[in-house]
């Protein structure tokens, strides 16, 4: 495979589903444009993401921030059962005060480094009793319900924030992965726009060059070349829709001319340069 693919096209602002499997097909590697809230209800699933595995359990809060590579495997013995939302910066923005942000909880899981939220006591948490009523309205098909749903969306948002502002729930830290690898995986997304050769990668982080692509293909299921253009060009969409210079972006991001971008760039997502940047005018 040339790059991971982009799945769960959002043409809202905001969707919120309740699904239930029986049979799930396997996900290989993917990202999304948006980011992505899964509250796990129960089953048997195993969430991979940016390298790090996490079993879950039953109401465990999953964010996936857009661009976060990731996959899961699921046990189709069980039920699997799950609430998932996606969400546009812009649904976001439109609740953006000076005094709160809702995506607060996306900037705490960044810091803590782990995509996954557990609330220590279900029995008394107010979150648990949001999740709950979210869960719920599903079955409610009154008058306005799609309303009704992202209003109490809404609500499990503050309480999610809350609880994460005060330390309220745990972020879930896990010993299935690569530490190594890791490693390497956030030094690129930090340095994106800096020298992310194999052999300045292999003495930064003292490694057989052989060794370590081998061991990242082992534990992404990608080679080293396909994430960082992959990561690179995501930056650049980033980068693109706030104003910067298409020109500028393209050096930025690694690419040694405007052609090769220019092709890597349509490949990956569809369109052009040129209407990434008539889309954000």
């Amino acid at each position: 495979m040339d790059q991971y693919s982009k799945k769960g096209y959002l043409n809202s602002e905001f969707r919120l589903f309740h699904l239930t499997d029986q049979e799930t097909q396997e996900v290989d590697y993917h990202y999304h444009d948006f980011d992505k809230i899964t509250i796990f209800i129960k089953g048997s699933v195993t969430y991979t993401i940016e390298g790090k595995s996490y079993e879950l359990r039953p109401y465990d809060i999953v964010l996936v921030r857009h661009g976060d590579i990731h996959r899961l495997t699921v046990d189709n013995s069980k039920v699997y059962e799950r609430i998932i939302v996606y969400i546009s910066p812009n649904f976001m923005n439109a609740y953006k005060t000076d005094s709160y942000d809702l995506s607060c909880c996306f900037q705490k899981a960044l810091q803590e480094e782990s995509n996954v939220l557990r609330i220590p006591s279900l029995e008394k948490s107010s979150l648990f009793r949001s999740i709950t009523r979210l869960e719920q309205s599903f079955a409610d098909d009154g008058y306005a319900a799609d309303l009704y749903r992202q209003v109490l969306f809404l609500e499990f948002m503050v309480h999610l924030n809350r609880a994460a502002r005060k330390n309220r729930l745990e972020f879930i830290d896990t010993d299935n992965c690569n530490a190594k690898i890791v490693d390497i995986l956030r030094y690129i997304n930090d340095h994106l726009t800096g020298d992310l050769g194999i052999d300045t990668l292999a003495g930064k982080f003292y490694i057989s060059k052989y060794y370590m692509m081998r061991r990242f293909k082992q534990e992404t299921g990608y080679t080293l070349g396909q994430y960082i253009s992959q990561k690179r060009l995501l930056f650049a969409k980033e980068l693109i829709s706030s104003g910067v210079p298409a020109s500028q972006v393209c050096f930025d991001c690694g690419f040694r001319d405007y052609s090769t971008f220019s092709r890597a760039y349509r490949k990956a997502f569809g369109k052009s340069v040129r209407d990434t940047l008539n889309q954000s005018l």
